[in-house]
């Protein structure tokens, strides 16, 4: 450790060039924001949690697993990918004896809970059993049996009812009466609004639409007994019925479904973003390191002149390296955790998080970006002082007058694969389609972008030569301006790489976004050709096509039931499973053809129904199946099927990408309320009743503000990524231009005026910010082109005034960031 204590060389080092390493300073700092940030989101999705509410008063709880489970290869290649079910799964409520049994246990109460509807109004219904561990008490009349319901206050001040009425409501076994047994107030766990009602037992399933499953199964324990003993008792009791067994928080996560669902969200921006982010924050950092370090190439080649061995040199890059990245890791740190909170906030608030879940920070995040910025730094100033450490003294000192224009050996083939890579990779995602496009695009971007990092001096050669000719004829300032760029290719290439990346990065997520939106909007506009739709945010209410069926001037009525199934895509040992919307529609599918436009491909609606599917054609090529193929998949609650595809259409987008029957999801969702009802023909007054009508344009414009809303994530990743890359490109703009005190100081010896400089180093801003722009955009371009086109069969859609918002951002950051400094340098 001795030989990285930092020296007296390196503190001088910082004292006389403090803007310099201010620069890496702000360089680093920015890393580790990034890292830090992510990394806390990685870790709070790893170790989220929620504590039980509803099955506090239960230390075991039993039940399915929520997860679907896809298994590749075999041996050692063997492989298991777990994805949360859309909806909740369940298990056989005739366990509930067995673990009973168990010693320990005092008893086990199945748990039901599912949508109710009273007119427009939504309630929650259990199992009157449930009230053992819940907490709920009567306070008049008594416990509910078949026919019967116990109503909270809410409920019966809501339904004017009072015990021995008779309520109508809807549930999935449809519209009964039921006599009020009783009132009751409700305990944990219960919603505070809405209202609750409780049924028999026995009756509950049923009622639920899952006859013999229950939602979980509560075990309640005899005073003094062990937690763990019980666990274990009952995990053996119910070996291989598929059950999972939980206690402590566990039993949070069976209580509250959505934790998976934010686990994966948290894990997936922490994890797959926040690797993506490290590796722009680490590419951009060691670039400005790097540019620290060569800015000081004649006083590394005096030092070696003056006797100075090749290992001082080194071990004085390193321990500068150790007095600025571990105080700029610890700066960056603090507005790190502050994004954390923020973005975490943010999903909060767009419910992809419950409320429940905390936020962890601890001290392996921080340590880690620390780390990473040490090591950056460490790596970037050794690669770049070793050729001046290594070289003769006389070499070093004419290398440091005039830039070396032939780059390093290795960097230039490096830099080639890549850029080699880059392309191969681009025709393959043209020649493929569906995920497989956008899987080898997202590779395109990276490749492309460490080409740019090593071949940056050729290419900021180019961009000089290309983007200079149109400033030869534009007076003394310009032409200067260009003839720089040309003999400083390393410097330019320092402040065109961050701008690339601003570019590339940000137009790519943008972009993505918005032809995804713009084509699925064409497809929900196309799509719906009935003349109403009826929609209602519980659910339409049992018999609702029926009653629209039989309006006057109704030619065709379909409801549909929404939801996701997941699919194996893929190919290979590279398969995973992949979440699709999905309708279950009531009827036929000619029927459905009347109001809503698939654009069939191949095969026929007409044959839709028990065991067969319409599908979408990008799933279907993801998936590598065609019309007469069987679909493997998983159904909302997990149950495996395998139906026979009879069509392929081509809206898959901005309508559900899988059509089947009603009957075939309504047992398989909680809900088993239609999402929405297509009605051709009628009045829309005569609708009213069902639920909210709009004609469909106006349900189309719903659907898209949906998506639009669902977008932020796209959005608040390019503004981190391109954010941070426009601050290093700035931070690398100052650094050039304050180290060219002198150069800018010769020119006003030699008669320049003070706006003639001006002018130059604004015409150098804008050229980089223009290369920096069209690299950026080319890059963007070879990515999104082959995606979308493999995602939509379209070119992307790329708004102009977003693009010139872009463009006109990097052009303003450029000359600013130029001219800036300049003024203060020029001032002295």
């Amino acid at each position: 450790m001795k030989r990285f204590v930092p020296s007296g060389l390196a503190r001088a080092a910082v004292r006389s060039r403090p803007a310099s390493f201010a620069g890496t300073f702000v360089a680093l700092m920015m890393a580790a924001l990034i890292v830090s940030a992510c990394g806390i989101l990685l870790e709070t999705g790893v170790r989220a949690s929620v504590p039980p509410e509803r099955y506090a008063k239960a230390p075991v709880v039993a039940a399915a697993d929520q997860y679907a489970r896809l298994v590749t290869g075999s041996g050692d290649s063997r492989a298991e990918s777990a994805v949360p079910l859309p909806d909740r799964a369940r298990l056989d409520a005739a366990l509930a004896g067995k673990a009973a049994r168990v010693p320990g246990a005092v008893a086990a109460v199945p748990d039901f809970t599912f949508p109710v509807r009273r007119g427009g109004a939504t309630l929650t219904g259990h199992g009157w059993g449930s009230h053992a561990f819940t907490g709920a008490a009567l306070t008049s009349g008594a416990a509910p049996r078949t026919g019967e319901v116990v109503l909270d206050a809410a409920a019966a001040r809501s339904a004017q009812a009072g015990v021995g009425d008779t309520v109508a409501l809807d549930t999935a076994a449809g519209r009964a009466g039921f006599r009020v047994s009783g009132l009751a107030r409700a305990g944990a766990g219960e919603p505070a609004e809405g209202g609750t009602g409780w049924f028999a037992d026995a009756q509950s399933s049923a009622l639920a639409g899952h006859p013999g499953k229950a939602d979980a199964i509560a075990v309640l324990a005899r005073d003094g007994a062990d937690t763990g003993a019980l666990a274990a008792g009952v995990r053996k009791a119910l070996a291989g019925s598929g059950a999972t067994v939980h206690t402590g928080d566990g039993r949070g996560a069976v209580e509250n479904r959505a934790l998976g669902y934010a686990k994966e969200t948290l894990t997936g921006l922490g994890g797959s973003f926040g690797g993506i982010a490290a590796v722009v924050a680490v590419f951009t950092a060691s670039g400005t390191v790097a540019l620290s370090v060569a800015q000081r190439a004649r006083e590394f080649a005096l030092l070696r002149a003056v006797g100075a061995t090749p290992r001082q040199i080194r071990r004085a890059v390193a321990a500068e390296a150790l007095l600025v990245a571990p105080a700029a890791g610890l700066v960056g740190c603090l507005p790190g955790i502050g994004l954390a909170h923020w973005w975490f906030g943010q999903l909060q608030d767009r419910g992809a998080v419950p409320e429940a879940v905390a936020l962890r920070v601890s001290w392996i995040p921080l340590v880690a970006a620390v780390g990473t910025g040490l090591l950056t730094a460490l790596a970037a100033g050794w690669a770049a002082g070793r050729r001046p450490a290594r070289i003769k003294p006389g070499q070093a000192l004419t290398e440091a007058s005039v830039e070396r224009l032939r780059p390093g050996v290795l960097r230039t083939l490096l830099g080639l694969g890549a850029l080699v890579g880059g392309g191969f990779l681009t025709g393959l995602a043209a020649r493929s389609a569906g995920d497989d496009a956008a899987n080898a695009a997202l590779g395109v971007v990276l490749l492309f972008m460490l080409a740019v990092a090593l071949l940056g001096p050729l290419v900021a050669r180019l961009c000089a030569a290309l983007f200079g000719l149109p400033l030869r004829g534009r007076g003394a300032a310009a032409a200067l301006a260009a003839a720089n760029s040309r003999t400083n290719a390393r410097r330019l290439a320092s402040a065109l790489t961050p701008i690339v990346l601003a570019m590339a990065f940000a137009s790519t997520l943008v972009f993505m976004h918005t032809s995804e939106s713009h084509v699925a909007a064409r497809q929900l506009r196309a799509g719906i050709t009935a003349d109403h739709v009826v929609t209602h945010p519980a659910g339409l209410p049992a018999g609702a096509v029926e009653r629209a069926a039989r309006a006057p001037g109704v030619e065709a009525a379909v409801g549909l039931l929404d939801t996701q199934v997941l699919v194996p895509v893929g190919s290979g040992g590279d398969r995973w499973l992949q979440s699709a919307a999905a309708q279950g529609i009531s009827g036929s599918g000619a029927r459905l053809a009347r109001v809503q436009d698939l654009d069939v491909r191949s095969g026929s609606l007409d044959r839709v129904g028990k065991g067969r599917i319409a599908i979408d054609r990008t799933l279907a090529v993801s998936a590598g199946v065609k019309v007469g193929d069987r679909l493997p998949l998983y159904l909302p609650d997990g149950t495996e099927a395998g139906p026979e595809v009879v069509a392929v259409y081509a809206r898959g987008l901005g309508l559900p990408a899988v059509t089947m029957d009603r009957a075939s999801l309504a047992a398989h969702v909680t809900s088993g309320f239609d999402s929405a009802l297509l009605v051709r023909g009628g009045d829309a007054t005569v609708l009213a009743p069902l639920g909210k009508v709009t004609a469909a344009s106006g349900y189309a414009v719903e659907r898209s503000t949906d998506r639009e809303l669902n977008a932020w994530a796209n959005y608040t990743m390019a503004a981190v990524l391109g954010g941070f890359a426009a601050v290093a490109a700035v931070n690398t703009l100052v650094m050039t231009v304050l180290d060219r005190r002198r150069e800018l100081g010769a020119l006003r010896l030699v008669g320049a005026t003070r706006r003639q400089v001006l002018d130059m180093l604004r015409w150098e801003g804008l050229l980089v910010a223009v290369a920096g722009t069209a690299v950026g955009t080319a890059i963007a371009a070879a990515t999104l082109i082959p995606m979308m086109r493999g995602l939509t069969g379209e070119d992307p859609y790329v708004p102009p005034l977003t693009y010139a918002a872009f463009a006109g951002g990097a052009a303003a950051l450029g000359m600013l960031a130029a001219t800036l400094p300049a003024r203060a340098a020029l001032r002295r």
